[in-house]
């Protein structure tokens, strides 16, 4: 193809001709929104002691959160169904969901002969694409990533929200946050907005610089506090296992959530965080 050269005729006679032949400027308008994180533990306390899903949804609710991730999600467990009588009929993340979140997104990572599970984000927002890709390394432990993009209102670039759930392996986890990190960099566009949130199961606290170095994504907690949020176990928090990490938003902040019902609703401490683009 030859390329155009414009002939006297075609030129702007003015300059205010050729700022007219500009593309309009990107309409942002100033937005905040806050998100939650929990690995929900299949609806059960820990041990497995008890079904305490409708208690978790009550305080799932109470946050107030625009945009849920959740990890270890139930989509079906036949025996369960049969063996609690307040199992919901509809998958969890549905029941999560409610009248509240009216879009979700379901990315199944585990399946075995009752059923499956895996993760689930709920938003108040379009979710207008949505992708899980499983991040399983070796052997029987199933992980995934699920990538949704919201619509958001006032912003000219979609948000893209990865839920993740990591190995417990050290080596699989630095492969499944390569994988993470290869597919903000490569395949979302390097202005969007980006959550990445899960249970990074990151003891050692390795992430922090691989998600930095890989893809320029950077934790909400360890911004603010110096350091993550203590999650696991949920009764008395040790290990820094949950995450929040952030790219291109103007500014973000932790949002402290109480020790009660969450230290009894599963195995990890949920985190939160409100978001401004």
């Amino acid at each position: 193809m030859q390329p155009f050269i414009p002939t006297p005729a075609s030129r702007p006679a003015h300059p205010e001709a050729a700022q007219a032949d500009q593309p309009a400027p990107e309409v942002h308008t100033p937005y905040s929104f806050k998100v939650l994180t929990v690995n929900i533990h299949k609806g059960f306390t820990f041990f497995n002691r008890k079904f305490i899903l409708s208690e978790l949804r009550d305080a799932v609710r109470t946050v107030g959160a625009d945009v849920v991730f959740l990890q270890e999600v139930a989509g079906s467990h036949l025996k369960h169904a049969e063996k609690f009588d307040n199992y919901p009929e509809e998958p969890h993340y549905e029941y999560l969901a409610d009248s509240i979140w009216e879009q979700f997104a379901y990315g199944r990572n585990a399946v075995y002969t009752h059923g499956h599970h895996g993760n689930a984000v709920l938003s108040k927002f379009p979710i207008v694409r949505f992708e899980n890709r499983d991040i399983s390394i070796s052997g029987p432990e199933r992980r995934g990533m699920l990538h949704c993009e919201l619509q958001v209102p006032g912003q000219s670039r979609n948000v893209h929200a990865i839920c993740v759930h990591l190995g417990l392996v050290e080596s699989h986890r630095t492969q499944q946050m390569k994988l993470v990190c290869d597919l903000v960099r490569k395949e979302i566009p390097v202005r969007a907005p980006v959550v990445v949130a899960g249970d990074f199961n990151d003891w050692r606290r390795r992430a922090h610089a691989q998600m930095a170095k890989g893809a320029n994504l950077h934790e909400v907690f360890v911004q603010a506090n110096g350091q993550a949020a203590r999650t696991f176990p949920a009764r008395l928090p040790l290990l820094q296992l949950d995450r929040i990490y952030v790219r291109n938003a103007i500014g973000h902040s932790p949002i402290v959530l109480p020790s009660h019902p969450w230290s009894h609703l599963s195995d990890h401490a949920p985190l939160a965080a409100e978001i401004r683009l």
